[in-house]
């Protein structure tokens, strides 16, 4: 990529034109998704991890959980499809922080560019990396015996729940990678909170199975409430509750996050 690829006029001011900031965004996406083919491994992460979390759960899980692998498999795939995106979320953290410590955006600042640009960027590139793990879960899922009864809209409308989901994490990702001192601690958050969150939710095992008081908190987590609306888009039935919840706290979290990060992002480049 050469810089007259992201150089655009400027207002009289020096800020970068709207239309332009979007552009420079797109190229700078783009510069993300290229690098992948420069560097295979970058997609493994994307691929054998999403594998590897469909396989363990249905055949070590599946029998002991509903009696049979296929069985499980149809009730829990959509969970694991929604705990993979949150974790590969952190992966956008983990990038962001190595970019600001070797000095990546200290480069980037010296073009003529949006400032926001290569973030938004590099999130609009890992978003598209989720649907590829995404899509790849499916397609393992559907080669196992699950079948989406839902219909292409259910699909379609299960997919893009997820993926405004995603980037509404990514922010509060953003700013653990701003705030954390290097790779290893923003991993090591990730798991922290993600894990507690994930397998305290409907997303592997039926609310009703847990103590009251866990089903308390099952009932209000996010997490819950996206993995039932995925659940249901992807096989039928009624959905309207959790999507609705599922996009209260996509909105309420970018709320929170959004300017917190960009303030933490702004302090550093």
């Amino acid at each position: 990529m050469t810089a007259t690829t992201i150089t655009a006029p400027v207002t009289e001011s020096g800020r970068v034109r709207p239309l332009d900031g979007l552009r420079q965004t797109f190229t700078m996406a783009w510069r993300s998704l290229v690098a992948v083919k420069h560097n295979p491994l970058e997609l493994v992460d994307y691929s054998i991890t999403p594998i590897m979390f469909v396989f363990l759960f249905t055949y070590v899980l599946g029998g002991q959980m509903a009696g049979s692998p296929e069985a499980y498999l149809k009730y829990a795939l959509p969970g694991i499809i929604v705990q993979n995106t949150l974790f590969m979320t952190m992966y956008t953290a983990m990038a962001l922080n190595t970019d600001l410590t070797k000095g990546v955006f200290d480069r980037l600042r010296s073009l003529p560019i949006a400032r926001s640009a290569p973030l938004i960027g590099r999130i609009t590139a890992d978003l598209a990396k989720h649907v590829w793990a995404l899509l790849l879960m499916i397609g393992l899922g559907l080669l196992l015996g699950f079948r989406i009864t839902g219909g292409l809209d259910g699909f379609l409308l299960g997919t893009l729940l997820v993926v405004v989901f995603a980037a509404a994490v990514s922010w509060g990702a953003v700013l653990i990678g701003m705030l954390a001192g290097d790779a290893e601690k923003v991993q090591a958050f990730a798991f922290t909170l993600i894990f507690p969150i994930t397998f305290t939710s409907s997303a592997f095992v039926v609310v009703d199975t847990m103590p009251g008081w866990l089903q308390a908190w099952s009932d209000v987590n996010p997490v819950t409430h996206l993995s039932d609306a995925f659940r249901g888009l992807l096989l039928g039935g009624p959905v309207a509750e959790p999507v609705l919840w599922s996009l209260v706290w996509a909105a309420g979290i970018a709320l929170v996050f959004y300017p917190l990060a960009m303030r933490a992002y702004r302090a550093k480049v």
